[in-house]
């Protein structure tokens, strides 16, 4: 090759670099303000108040743990057993009245918004809905001769913790997951979403201490939760007996119109344990 052509060639190559160089600063630029963006904003990507129902025709009840007010319903009044939901993320808790009141006739229900959703003060968080599954727990334990937990979606993470801090009979979780870091990687699998996650509801690290017969039901075509986050987590339920079912043609937000759902949760809570 002559002297002219490999300056050409290099002339090339250096006008090739300089029509890729920018694009690469900008994609990098473009990764970096994205990654900002998912950390800052995670927690308004987890936690999604809703406002809650007004005039709604059932006892409410207020419930304070570190100088905030919680707001709920109490359904079936005067049960000897109770039960305490735990909702999803974006989740109206008031839309289960009926159902609940109708499911669990033996149970006095207890529906609390998270801080920050309903007429709940505060805002949401992983320790802050801990502590608050405490207080709930705390203020109804003397009322009942047992308590029982459901959670659904992200209040599955809460349900778990609290069957690991108090006396529970029963534990029913509705399309939950090992961890949120472990999810969020999964939805976002070119960040570093399980090293910058800062409310990691790592159920995984509880499963193994939980000694309370488990129900989990899942969604067969749940894009929120995955199954294998479900299956995970059931496979850390070392130490106790699990009842799993999976709903066929179910998904995440709508596994709740099948009737396999509530066939599920009735023969589970009457089968003796």
């Amino acid at each position: 090759m002559s002297y002219h052509s490999r300056l050409r060639g290099y002339a090339n190559t250096t006008g090739q670099m300089k029509t890729i160089l920018p694009l690469i600063y900008l994609l990098g630029a473009g990764y970096l303000l994205s990654l900002g963006l998912l950390y800052f904003l995670q927690r308004n990507i987890l936690y999604q108040p809703v406002a809650s129902s007004a005039d709604i025709p059932r006892e409410a009840i207020s419930i304070a743990n570190e100088g905030l007010k919680l707001h709920g319903w109490r359904l079936n009044k005067g049960q000897s057993k109770a039960l305490i939901y735990f909702g999803g993320n974006a989740e109206t808790i008031s839309d289960n009245i009926i159902l609940f009141e109708s499911m669990f006739q033996d149970y006095t229900v207890y529906l609390i918004n998270y801080r920050g959703y309903g007429n709940s003060e505060g805002s949401p968080g992983e320790a802050e809905l801990f502590s608050d599954a405490l207080a709930i727990y705390d203020r109804i334990q003397d009322w009942h001769s047992s308590t029982s937990l459901f959670g659904r979606s992200l209040g599955s993470g809460v349900a778990v913790y609290l069957s690991t801090q108090r006396q529970i009979e029963q534990l029913i979780l509705l399309t939950p997951y090992d961890s949120i870091a472990n999810v969020g990687q999964s939805h976002y699998p070119l960040f570093p979403v399980k090293y910058l996650i800062k409310d990691r509801f790592d159920s995984l690290k509880y499963a193994p201490e939980i000694a309370i017969p488990v129900l989990i039901v899942t969604a067969e075509l749940d894009r929120v939760i995955p199954i294998k986050h479900s299956e995970a987590l059931r496979d850390q339920l070392i130490n106790t007996s699990v009842v799993y079912r999976m709903i066929s043609g179910a998904a995440h937000n709508n596994i709740t119109d099948f009737p396999e759902y509530r066939e599920a949760i009735e023969r589970f809570i009457e089968a003796p344990k």
